[in-house]
């Protein structure tokens, strides 16, 4: 073997462990990686933790404050700039989106006042979602003044929050039976009661 075969083999000799040191290299910096990596999510998920705790906390004090017919409580809770939005064929979502809290009050909170004996939220769930969303998940118990029907329709409701005020609000909820609820039966005029 001449002294270039030699060289070469040498080379690759060390090439290989060279990779093989390589590869342990990567190996630690790969678990330090993994380490450090699970330490800063454990952190974010205790940070996104705390803040959907606290978004919750300020939907909740919305709900409650709508429960005892606090509008201005309610509206304090929202951004100047919230934009609103009923469900897709809702009856109210004819004014979609409602932006500014004028806009909410005058298309869906005065309309739920003029239109409904009551209008109740019940079995409410509230759920962090993400860092800035809560989910709530619940039943609307109402009734309308001039049918007198009832509704009692599933809801969900997805608040956006950003510096604990709500700056996004989406509906979704039964729709047909919303419309429904609001159609007061016709009564047919040319009919007497003596059945003639």
């Amino acid at each position: 073997m001449n002294r270039r075969s030699k060289m070469n083999c040498i080379f690759i000799k060390l090439g290989v462990r060279f990779s093989f040191i390589t590869q342990k290299v990567n190996k630690m910096r790969f678990i330090i990686f993994l380490f450090t990596l699970s330490f800063f999510m454990a952190c974010d998920n205790a940070c996104v933790c705390k803040i959907g705790e606290t978004n919750v906390t300020a939907v909740k004090a919305m709900y409650d404050a709508f429960a005892e017919g606090d509008v201005e409580s309610v509206l304090a809770g929202l951004s100047p700039e919230i934009v609103w939005n009923e469900a897709e064929n809702f009856i109210y979502a004819d004014g979609n989106p409602y932006k500014g809290h004028d806009a909410v009050v005058e298309g869906v909170f005065g309309r739920l006042g003029a239109e409904w004996e009551y209008w109740n939220l019940e079995d409410k769930a509230f759920h962090p979602v993400g860092g800035d969303n809560v989910l709530v998940t619940g039943r609307y118990k109402a009734k309308n003044k001039a049918s007198g029907n009832m509704l009692d329709a599933q809801f969900a409701h997805v608040w956006t929050l950003q510096d604990g005020k709500a700056v996004n609000f989406q509906q979704y909820t039964d729709t047909k039976q919303a419309a429904e609820a609001v159609l007061v039966p016709e009564v047919d005029e040319g009919s007497d009661e003596s059945g003639e």
